[in-house]
This record gives C-alpha cells, structure tokens and sequence, in this order.
C-alpha cells in the first residue's frame, strides 16, 4: 500500500497557504508511526481503506505536534527546511496544527467506531500533557530520570500505544489482555526511541550526524543527562548546563563518570528490550496463537529503534 498520507485532495483548495505548508510539512518526513500502524493492520487483515485511515490520523496527530513543537522550541529547521511558524508566521503554524487535529475527528467520526474515536481523543491527550510537563521542566535542573520517563511516555509512547492498538480497535477485536500487552509494548517502544534520541546530543551512535548538545543549549535535562547528573549537586548541575562543547562537558563531568553511566544506560535499556522480547511471546499465545504474525512483525523493532543500526 502507498504510504503516502496526505494529498493536495485532503483540504479546501481555497486554502492555497494551508495547502503550501502542508506540502513543505509533509515533504521528507519518514512516516515511521504509520509503517508501524500499517506493519499491524496488515497482519490483521484490515481492509485497505481503513489502513489509510489509520496511517493518515497517526501521522495529521504526530505532524500536528511537530507544528507546536517548533513554534514551543523556536526551532529554525524541520526536516531540512525553514520550520512553519518561521515560514508561513506563528499564528499560522498553531492554525494548521490545530486544523490537522480537527480533520483527525472530523474523519474518525465519518468512520463510525467510537472506541477508535475514544482511542484517538487519549492519545490526542497524553500527548499534548506530555507537551506541557516537558516545557514545564525546561531550565530546571533539578530534574529526574523519573521525570523524563514521564514525558516520554506522555509524548512518544502514547502515539505508540495508539499504532499498535488502533488496527485493533478498527477491526473491533476485543480482549483486555491483548491490549495491556500492546499498551506495554508501546510504551517500550517509546522509551527506546526517546532514550536513544538523547544519546545523539551526546554524538553517540549518532549515524543521522544529528547537531549535538542541542538539549543543553536549550536548558532541558534529557534521560541520559538526568543520570549523568544523579550524583551532582544542583550548583554543578547548573554550571554543566552551560558548557556547549561536548569534549568539555565530558570532562567537566569527568570521562570515567560519562563512560560507566552510559554503559549502565545501555544495560538498562537492555534489559527493556528483554521485556519487549517475553511480552511478544506473550502476544503471540493469546487467543490460540492468532496473533503470532503481529508478533513476529513486532519483533526487529526494539532493537533497532534503541541501536540506531545505520
């Protein structure tokens, strides 16, 4: 199926500067949340149709939260290009991040399965809680790693949670342990991706070349900096987060120090991975193995969102 979720068919033609940004928003994005929800539909057997749907609402939702992010961050570039609210204005970039949510239930509703629109409007949620608890440590060092969890799991793992139960929801299979494992699961997913997002401030595994202590910069503790910081008083955590080069912070945080917490950060994460390897087997034995394929489908993901193989 083509992946492509939006198209210039999508919104009123009317609205030719909508339109434009759309194209530059949509343009270069890797769709992953929908080839995660697409990955799970198929193995269900979700008509096509649906399928789009589902791919097309993950990725208005995930592409809406990029339009206030940016505006939130004062990011200059998304994907390569000049960000909307930079572009097109701020008021225009909340406007159409906005309007993308609406079309979200606007064409949910159309489809007629409450409990997807239910689904939907909770993720919508968590989401946008996670938005809030996120800009509310900004600048604050006395942060946690309990903390971050939090946010992530508000931010990335409820996108996740809502990829892998949606074909579920849309084709109204109902089993309350299927969806405490898949709630799980996504969750996981959302922490490795996350986790392992931050350690690219660092230039750790950073294949992508991604700028680096980007997070420092703007004032945030992020999961592995909140463990590095966990024997530091809060006067120390102040000065590190106003040391911009990494080989200085490094040292200033001392090369054994950054070294051995991120071989334990690995080890953690590990041990993550392990729970996400049991709770697909768990999957694939309920409801008489009928849901093997989703797991075997499942299986690669962890390992490759935390790892970032090139």
């Amino acid at each position: 199926m083509d992946l492509k979720v939006y198209s210039e068919h999508d919104f009123p033609a009317y609205l030719p500067k909508l339109n434009a940004l759309y194209e530059d928003l949509f343009s270069g994005g890797k769709g992953f949340r929908a080839q995660l929800t697409q990955t799970v539909a198929a193995t269900l057997r979700v008509p096509l149709s649906t399928i789009h749907l589902l791919c097309q609402t993950v990725e208005f939702i995930h592409n809406s939260s990029l339009l206030h992010d940016d505006l939130v961050d004062r990011s200059s570039l998304r994907r390569g290009k000049t960000t909307a609210w930079l572009k097109y204005t701020p008021e225009y970039a909340v406007l159409a991040g906005d309007y993308l949510l609406a079309r979200v239930m606007v064409n949910l509703s159309q489809f007629g399965n409450i409990q997807l629109v239910q689904l939907t409007s909770q993720a919508i949620s968590d989401l946008l809680e996670g938005e809030w608890l996120q800009d509310s440590l900004v600048k604050s060092v006395a942060v946690t790693a309990t903390d971050i969890d939090r946010v992530h799991n508000l931010k990335t793992g409820s996108l996740f949670k809502w990829c892998l139960t949606s074909p579920f929801f849309a084709q109204n299979i109902n089993d309350d342990r299927v969806y405490q494992t898949l709630n799980r699961l996504g969750e996981i997913l959302g922490l490795l991706l996350q986790r392992s997002d931050d350690l690219l401030d660092f230039d750790i595994r950073n294949f992508e070349r991604k700028n680096v202590m980007g997070d420092i910069r703007a004032g945030y503790v992020n999961s592995f900096c909140a463990r590095l910081f966990t024997d530091k008083n809060m006067e120390q955590r102040r000065e590190l987060m106003q040391i911009f080069d990494l080989n200085e912070f490094k040292s200033a945080v001392g090369l054994e120090v950054f070294s051995q917490t991120l071989k334990q950060f690995d080890n953690d994460n590990a041990v993550l991975i392990e729970e996400y390897k049991m709770l697909l087997n768990d999957l694939a034995m309920l409801s008489d193995s009928s849901f093997e394929e989703t797991a075997n489908a499942l299986e690669p993901l962890a390992e490759l969102l935390y790892w970032r193989k090139p």
